[in-house]
């Protein structure tokens, strides 16, 4: 005879258990929260403006950029001049062109900002943090955290932007490609059991054939007390995951015949809830740009028994995101559900990367990017979330809206006869979307299967309704919802509405036993617009080619301005001050000028011997260069002070370090500066070499080097004109994007 027990006392159960939980959380976030600060503070110290990258702009400025996304500027002699901030996310890297200087950061946006520091634009360049910039043939490349990288043209933002945007979109016929995909959802709260292998086949194995991509969510994969406790505390340790949850990943693998057919391209876990995607192997190669994120909505928003976990990837280089949910329960806790759903949304931030970074990053080439309408100019990306910004998003779970103004009796009964239509009327989930509260945007096909919830374990058929004390009255507990990238439902896919998506089939497996809910599947079909990027490359050349507006801008644009230096030799005596001037030519635009030591020798027998390369070390210690950078307004001159210092030593170099201290040199010296000229746009400067000739004997002999067959005297700090030349061997940046017509 079995017998079965019940507590009298069970609400004193509950509260010991709740103040059991509390206090394991609590004793549990403490310790980890600890452990945290004293590896950060070990590690960087309690600076959050730690340094991350560094670069001297053309005016003789220093950027900083630093880990809480501020950027500092200092002048040469390490004064600070000002602090400012256009974006949260840590810099990552810098780098200067021109006038402006580009920024990258870990949230994948690039900005461009003048020399004073204001914000000419901004855009996301990847979906993974921008670890490097490199300039070069008249672009600049982003280098992302999963190895893509792109070109952006230095001219951008600008006038060029939206003429080539204007000629591009005239031929989106010739370069736009259609891709057709099925996408299988599935979402199942399995209330800590384990599935048997029919259950999988049931569920995901006989709907596998022919889809490519399979998503699937878990709600209560494992609960208690002790494990979401544990859990919390890894969350904030950047741990995750449970053996509960690889069991399940495992089984999911070997339903879809892993490795042969699928594979899987990432996976999240927060507490209970647990997310996977999975690609069919001949798509692999166009997926990529994965990232996961977790919001916990439990306990004060820490604990994930309630919560979402999401996986954003990027399919035939557009972006797709889902997220799986398991919302507040209860019957009357609507307004809760409501509040999990918006805080879930606005704070999801995929900036934790997967486990699989070795994936390709689909979508991402060393082409030529356009950048997007709404990207240009001066928008605001803080505080939009980024699950707004994807092309198509599913979400799904167990929402736990439930049937409003109905007993269990009714609704068993119109559960037995199918008449779903009366039972949709009182779904809170559907009245609270047409009221705009929640999963605004969103669609759900039409419900045309019995409610998910709740059922008797391991009892089939409708019979197995909950018929227990409580009687919970069945409810669509289990939902998939979805948002592609038309604004309206008449809409085709195309580049301006990349994603297209409708809904083949929505159902749940009601022969499933294994736990209180019944998993439900939904199978999309989805149209995927994307760009042939050779084709849109040889587009682009033949614009550059043909449009002759265009090419007139670009050459403006990449002009060096005419300049001139006031002498080709210096020579100094006695601490001597020696003015170089140069001037601009042009009557509109201003030149940037450097000045650097291109090499250094001494005099022996009135003779200068091979000028020795200097490398990153500067200019000599005898030698002050005066501004050694800077602006020069449109017809305007510059003044740089040539001095001399007294120090007369002999400079060497023991293991790549200068050593000035060993003797003194009373030799003639003679440096070649190399005076850098160029535009606000320009790659390749004009360059123009100056020699200037220390004199410490006092012997004042031409400046003729042992190859020079005639030497002609010149006197002490005579200032002879010379005029500009371009220095051998530069691109011609113009002449480049005119025969850019090949991949």
């Amino acid at each position: 005879m079995r017998m079965k027990y019940v507590s009298s006392n069970s609400k004193e159960k509950t509260q010991n258990s709740f103040n059991f939980f509390q206090r394991s959380r609590n004793v549990i976030l403490g310790a980890a929260d600890a452990v945290r600060r004293a590896a950060v503070k070990g590690a960087f110290g309690d600076d959050s403006r730690r340094v991350e990258a560094l670069v001297a702009t053309s005016d003789g400025m220093i950027w900083i950029g630093c880990s809480n996304g501020s950027l500092l500027q200092w002048d040469g002699n390490g004064t600070r001049l000002q602090d400012i901030q256009h974006h949260s996310f840590a810099v990552h890297s810098l780098c200067t062109v021109g006038a402006r200087i580009w920024v990258g950061y870990t949230s994948g946006t690039v900005q461009v900002l003048d020399l004073n520091g204001d914000l000419l634009g901004q855009w996301v360049a990847h979906n993974s943090p921008v670890i490097d910039l490199a300039v070069g043939a008249g672009y600049v490349f982003t280098l992302a955290n999963h190895g893509g990288i792109r070109g952006w043209s230095i001219t951008s933002p600008g006038p060029l932007d939206n003429m080539f945007r204007a000629e591009l979109a005239g031929k989106e016929f010739l370069y736009t490609r259609l891709e057709n995909l099925k996408i299988l959802a599935g979402t199942w709260n399995v209330g800590q059991e384990r599935a048997a292998p029919d259950s999988f086949i049931s569920w995901l194995g006989s709907a596998a054939a022919d889809v490519d991509i399979i998503v699937v969510g878990l709600q209560e994969v494992e609960m208690g007390a002790g494990f979401l406790a544990m859990s919390a505390a890894k969350e904030t340790m950047g741990l995750e995951g449970s053996s509960a949850g690889q069991w399940w990943l495992d089984m999911i693998g070997k339903t879809l015949d892993e490795g042969s057919t699928f594979s899987s391209v990432g996976s999240r876990q927060l507490a209970g809830l647990l997310i996977s995607v999975w690609v069919r192997n001949n798509i692999r190669a166009h997926v990529g740009d994965v990232d996961v994120a977790a919001v916990p909505c439990g306990l004060g928003r820490t604990i994930g028994n309630k919560g979402a976990v999401g996986l954003r990837m990027r399919v035939y280089g557009r972006v797709m995101c889902f997220v799986n949910c398991h919302f507040a329960a209860h019957l009357g806790a609507v307004n809760r559900r409501n509040a999990d759903f918006d805080y879930v949304y606005r704070t999801m931030i995929f900036s934790r990367p997967s486990n699989n970074l070795n994936v390709v990053a689909a979508g991402v080439s060393s082409a030529v990017q356009m950048l997007r309408t709404n990207t240009m100019g001066i928008n605001n990306v803080e505080g939009t979330p980024e699950i707004s910004e994807a092309d198509m998003v599913v979400f799904l779970g167990d929402f736990n809206y439930r049937l409003d103004g109905i007993s269990y009796d009714e609704a068993r009964d119109f559960v037995s006869q199918r008449c779903f239509d009366w039972l949709r009327e009182r779904d809170q989930l559907r009245a609270e979307m047409e009221a705009g509260h929640v999963f605004q945007g969103m669609r759900e096909a039409v419900i045309k299967f019995p409610p998910t919830y709740k059922f008797e374990r391991n009892q089939p058929g409708l019979a197995g309704y909950d018929s227990g004390e409580k009687k919970r009255v069945p409810a669509w507990c289990d939902r998939i919802l979805y948002r592609d990238s038309r604004s309206t439902s008449a809409s085709t896919c195309s580049l301006d509405f990349p994603v297209v998506a409708s809904i083949l089939q929505y159902e749940a497996c009601m022969d499933v036993t294994d736990s209180d809910h019944k998993p439900v599947r939904c199978i999309l079909s989805v149209e995927v617009a994307r760009v042939d990027e050779t084709v849109r490359r040889q587009e682009f050349g033949e614009i550059i080619k043909s449009n002759d507006k265009i090419k007139r801008l670009l050459k403006e644009l990449t002009k060096v301005p005419e300049a001139f230096v006031s002498t080709n030799n210096i020579i100094l005596q006695n601490q001597d001050t020696s003015i170089l001037r140069i001037s601009n030519k042009s009557k509109k635009d201003r030149a940037l000028y450097e000045i650097v030591c291109e090499g250094l020798s001494t005099i022996e027998d009135g003779q200068a011997s091979e000028h020795r390369p200097r490398g990153s070390f500067g200019f000599p210690m005898w030698l002050e260069v005066s501004p050694a950078a800077g602006i020069i307004e449109a017809d305007q001159i510059a003044e740089i002070s040539i001095r001399a210092d007294e120090y007369q030593t002999l400079e060497e170099f023991v293991d790549g370090v200068p050593q000035n201290f060993w003797c003194e040199d009373s030799r003639d010296k003679e440096v070649v500066l190399l005076v850098k000229v160029q535009g606000r746009c320009t790659v390749d400067p004009k360059c123009h070499r100056i020699r200037v000739r220390y004199s410490i004997t006092g012997k004042l002999t031409p400046m003729i080097r042992k190859d020079d067959n005639t030497p002609a005297p010149v006197q002490s700090n005579m200032l002879h004109r010379s005029d500009f030349h371009q220095l051998s061997g530069s691109c011609d940046f113009v002449d480049h994007l005119i025969n850019l017509d090949s991949p």
